[in-house]
Formats: structure tokens, sequence, C-alpha cells
């Protein structure tokens, strides 16, 4: 019994499918065969449950962000500040600049830790229209910042301060480390709130401490490149907003994910389909190139501005699109739920049939990765249509008082929940977690 799981895999297919489609998108590539490779690794990659590919994605973010306005800056400064460039030897520099990367993550890797065993909160919150619209909002508003619309910044005095805390040494580079992880807060807030919601969901103590610990790797990389090696990092200039933008971007369709399930519809719109990926890239492709990165809204010209919206816009839908892909199951890998429990076992015993129950909901890591990897297997579909499958959706905006009486009566609380029947109605299997294609055909063949 369970509320989260191991495995998120709606997160990890959101996660990973922006970083896919914005490197797609930077190439200018839109061709059909071209997204067909990519997509085909991509997507085996996410359904494996693969928490390295998880990692990589999480590392990748952690780069992306020490390139924004409120880390890269102070890259050269703060190395020059711990002393990390006047040592006798490259490995000296190379220890200093580690335990400067290790005090970043002594603040981060608690952030995981206390996300992921709080994760049952986490899988409760996610089941509330209200906490799914704050996250929403919450978003939205980064992605605002992200925009220009306002600044997110420390007092320039308090990051004096910060920047000089510990002086020279071990215990000065950690304690650097450790205050440089709050000056890059403003930047690193859109990032790390996404990761603690996505790491809460899944429960993994272990898999939420390490998440964390990889993100500030990524974001101390230069750090630690700049004071081993001496190496000169290009000037700030625009392109550290071309970074920000493309932040709020992810931002503003994280915001449309946490709402999917709140707007009649919105699911059904994206399709798994070859000319559907193609649109979506197209557009996220067309977006960029109208000025949804370089462009700003800072800019005295109307029409720049009014590109630089109609280019948000563009690949705005075209990058959720990309991510509604990966959700979206091909046409025939979907077994046919009824949604009336009461109907269903009234017909299955009518009809002397198994019934196949389903409890579901959206916010469920596992219930997800059930739907994607084992309900979508051409054989539990054929094998499906021997039951009479019903599924007690619990997804926000779906839940309600009876569904949660009929979860009650099997003496369960957390999801997932599948129970299968027998004719006689006596239930055989029972199922609380995620199980492969295999063995849940196998217990599917075992009902009669």
């Amino acid at each position: 019994m369970q509320t989260t799981q191991n495995r998120t895999t709606g997160m990890r297919a959101f996660f990973g499918a922006c970083v896919a489609a914005l490197v797609l998108a930077s190439a200018g590539s839109a061709h059909a065969d071209a997204l067909t490779n990519l997509e085909k690794p991509f997507t085996a990659a996410l359904q494996g449950g693969s928490f390295a590919y998880a990692l990589v994605l999480i590392f990748i973010a952690g780069v992306a962000t020490s390139l924004t306005p409120c880390v890269y800056p102070m890259i050269a400064i703060t190395v020059s500040v711990f002393g990390a460039r006047n040592t006798k030897s490259r490995g000296e520099a190379a220890m200093l600049s580690t335990v400067f990367v290790l005090g970043i993550a002594a603040l981060f890797a608690p952030l995981g830790l206390f996300a992921a065993t709080t994760g049952g909160v986490f899988g409760a919150a996610l089941a509330s229209p209200i906490v799914l619209v704050g996250l929403a909002v919450l978003f939205l508003l980064l992605a605002a910042s992200m925009f220009g619309a306002f600044d997110l910044d420390l007092p320039s005095g308090l990051k004096n301060r910060l920047a000089m805390v510990g002086g020279v040494g071990y215990k000065g580079a950690f304690f650097i480390g450790l205050s440089c992880a709050l000056i890059a807060a403003p930047c690193t807030g859109p990032v790390l709130g996404f990761l603690l919601t996505w790491v809460g969901t899944t429960g993994n103590v272990v898999f939420g401490a390490l998440a964390l610990f990889v993100y500030a790797l990524g974001l101390g990389l230069l750090f630690w490149l700049v004071g081993t090696f001496s190496v000169s990092l290009p000037k700030s200039g625009q392109w550290l907003e071309w970074v920000k933008s493309v932040f709020g971007i992810v931002m503003v369709v994280a915001a449309v994910y946490y709402l999917r399930d709140l707007i009649p519809g919105l699911m059904e719109l994206a399709k798994h389909t070859s000319g559907f990926l193609t649109t979506s890239a197209v557009l996220l492709c067309a977006g960029i190139a109208i000025g949804a990165i370089h462009l700003t809204f800072h800019d005295h010209s109307v029409a720049a501005r009014a590109r630089k919206a109609v280019g948000l816009a563009c690949s705005i839908v075209g990058l959720a699109g990309m991510v509604g892909y990966t959700q979206a199951l091909p046409a025939g890998a979907r077994i046919a739920w009824g949604d009336n429990y009461q109907a269903a076992m009234t017909r299955a015993k009518s009809e002397k049939k198994p019934l196949l129950v389903d409890f579901s909901a959206s916010w469920c890591g596992a219930c997800q990765e059930l739907e994607h990897n084992t309900f979508s297997d051409p054989r539990i579909v054929r094998e499906g249509e021997r039951f009479i499958p019903v599924r007690v959706d619990l997804s926000p905006g779906k839940d309600s008082p009876e569904k949660r009486q009929i979860l009650a009566g099997y003496a369960q609380r957390g999801l997932p929940l599948i129970v299968m029947h027998a004719p006689s109605g006596e239930a055989a299997a029972r199922i609380t977690s995620f199980v492969n294609p295999d063995d849940f055909l196998a217990l599917m063949r075992k009902v009669h």
C-alpha cells in the first residue's frame, strides 16, 4: 500500500521531453524521420524507468542554471575569493574547487532528502485541485520573472556579505559554496521548485538526496573547471537573457502540465503520432525563430515585443505538444475501461466473466507507469477482452467521496491498486505496485 512510488514516469517524461525538445529546436530540424529516430531511444529510456537517465537530465539542468544571470557573472570572482587561482599546484586547486562544490551540495541534498521523506504529503496534495492551481500560479510567476516582468534577487549588500563568508582555504571554500547556493536562489528557484515537487512524488529517500546532489554538481561544474584549470569563460552578455527565456518557456509548460487534469479535453488533444510530434516540433522551432528566446520585452520596439509574444506562444504550444506526445498512448494500445464500478460488477456477475478493477490517478507515479508500460502491451489488451474492465479514477476533478468509499471497501488507502475478480466475484489477485507486462499477464491468465 503506497500513495507514491519510486518511479514517476509522468514527471520524468515531462522533464525529459523539455530537454529533448529544446535540443531539437536549437538544431533547427523538424524532419519526421529525424524526430522518429530521436523519439525511439528517448521513449525507451523513459519507459525503462532508468534513474541514471533522470540523473543525467538533472545534471544538465544544474549546468543550465549556472548559465543564468544570477550565477554566471560571479563564477570567476567567487573562485578568486576562496583562493583556487592562487594555489601552488593544480591538485590543490582541484581539491579547493571540489570542497566548494560540496558546499553547494550541502544545501541542496538535504532539501531532496526532506522532499522525499515527505513524499506521501506530496502525493496527497497533488490530488487537490487547489494545490495544483497554486503550483501552476507559482510556475507562471517564476516564468514571468524569467521573461523580465520583475526581478528575483537578493539585496546586493547581503550578496556581498555571503560571498565573503569563510575566507580562503578548505573551510572558506566550503562555506562560500554554501553561501553561493543561497546567492543563486533567485535563478535556481524555478528549476529547484520543479525538482523538489518531482522528487517528492517519488517517495524514494536515496534518489531524492542523490537527485539534488547531482543537481548541485551540475550547478558547480563551471566553478570547478575555472578553479581547477583557470579556464576563462565567455563574458556575460545577452545570451544570459536567452537562458532565462528558455527557463521561462519550460516553467509555463510546467504550469500547463499541473493543470492538465483540471482543463476539460486538454489531455485528449495530444496524440501519439508522428504527425502530431512533427507539428509540435515545427511550432517550437518556429517560435524560437520568431523571437521567443533572442528577443526581449524590454525592447522599445512594439514590433519586437509583439514578435517575442508570438514566438513564446508558438514555443509553449509546441513544447507542451511534445510533452503531451510522450504521455499519449498509440492507437489500439489501450484497454477499454468502463467508469461505473457498480455497473461493471453487476455485468461481470451476470455474464460470468472476470472483473478487472483499476484504481488510478494522474498524480500516482506507479499508476502512470502501469498505464504506459503494462496496460499498453498488446498481449495485455487482448487478454483484457476476457475481462470486464473498470477504472476508478481518483485524479483531480474526478475524485469523489463515493469513489473513496469503493477504495476503502478494499481496505486500501493509497495507490496504485488493481484487483482481479474471478467470475464468482471472489478477489483472485491484488496488485499494489508496478508490475511488468509479463508478470501481469501471468496473473490475468490464472483468473477464470
